[in-house]
C-alpha cells in the first residue's frame, strides 16, 4: 500500500522478503485481535461511500492488493496502482489464478510456505472487476482518471513530494468525490526529505501535525468529512517479531 519513487525505494519493495511481508500483511491471518488492515480500511470506504455514486475506485498505492479486491464487491470497476512492479504481479497473479503462494519466515533461515486463495475471503467473484498497474503516484497518466472513491492507504509518508500529490490529486476525482487517506505519519528523511515532511515538527512557535499540513495542503480543494479515526495494524515480521501501529484515517470531499 506506500512506495517512493528513487532507487532506494524500489530496491526496498522489490526485495523477497518485503514481497512476502505484504502478502502475509494482506492475505495472512490477524494477530493480536487486530483485524486485517487492507479489509477493514475498505470496507470503511465502502461504509463512507454509502448513498454515493459506486461507480469506479482507485487504490492508489495498492501494494498485493487486498483492498482493492475488497473494494470490488461494491464498486463496478476498481483500479489498483502501485510502484513496485513486483507487487502488482503478484496482485495480478492473485486475480488472474485466484492464488498466491509464498514463504513466511520463522526463525533465522527458517520458512514456512503458504498459499492464500481469493475463495478464503469470498473473493473470487470479483476479481474480473479490478485492474492492476504499475505506477508513479507523483506521475499518473491522464487516464486515471474519473474516480467516485481514491483510497491512498498508508502512502503520503512514503512519498518524496507529499504537497505536490496532494495539490494535483482532485483531478482524478468526479466533483463530489471522495479521497480517503490513512497513513501512520512515520515521517523518515530515507523516504521524504525533510523540507517536504507534511508534519511532525514545530513552526512559529507550535506544533504542527500532519493533519494540519493535510488541511493546508487539501482546503483549496476539498472539504473534510466527519472526524480523523484511528485504524491499528499489525505486520508481522517473523513467528516472534511484529509491528503494532495506529493509521489515522481522514476523508475528504472533491468540493472545487
Amino acid at each position: 500500500m506506500e512506495k517512493i519513487c528513487n532507487a532506494r525505494q524500489e530496491n526496498l519493495y522489490e526485495t523477497d522478503a518485503l514481497v512476502s511481508q505484504y502478502c502475509e500483511f494482506h492475505y495472512g491471518d490477524s494477530y493480536f485481535g487486530v483485524e486485517n488492515y487492507p479489509a477493514r480500511c475498505a470496507r470503511l470506504c465502502c461504509e463512507i461511500m454509502a448513498g454515493r455514486n459506486r461507480g469506479a475506485a482507485l487504490d492508489l498505492g495498492c501494494a498485493v492488493g487486498r483492498a482493492s479486491f475488497e473494494l470490488a464487491r461494491e464498486f463496478s470497476s476498481v483500479t489498483g496502482l502501485d510502484f513496485s512492479r513486483r507487487f502488482i504481479a503478484v496482485a495480478a497473479r492473485m486475480a488472474e489464478e485466484g492464488k498466491i503462494a509464498y514463504e513466511i519466515p520463522l526463525e533465522g533461515e527458517l520458512t514456512a510456505p503458504v498459499e492464500r486463495r481469493l475463495g478464503d475471503f469470498n473473493l473470487d467473484a470479483v476479481c474480473r472487476r479490478v485492474k492492476f498497474y504499475p505506477g508513479d503516484a507523483l506521475s499518473l497518466p491522464q487516464e486515471f482518471s474519473g474516480y467516485d472513491l481514491i483510497f491512498a492507504g498508508n502512502l503520503i509518508d512514503r512519498l518524496r513530494t507529499p504537497r505536490i500529490f496532494l495539490s494535483a490529486i482532485h483531478q482524478r476525482l468526479v466533483p463530489g468525490g471522495l479521497l480517503v487517506l490513512t497513513s501512520p505519519y512515520t515521517w523518515l528523511s530515507e523516504f521524504t526529505p525533510r523540507s517536504e515532511w507534511l508534519g511532525g515538527f514545530s513552526a512559529g512557535g507550535r506544533d504542527f501535525t500532519t493533519l494540519d499540513g493535510l488541511r493546508q495542503s487539501l482546503t483549496p480543494h476539498f472539504t473534510m468529512l466527519g472526524k480523523p479515526r484511528d485504524i491499528s495494524f499489525v505486520i508481522r515480521e517473523t513467528a516472534r517479531k511484529y509491528q503494532h501501529s495506529i493509521a489515522e484515517m481522514t476523508v475528504w470531499e472533491r468540493s472545487r
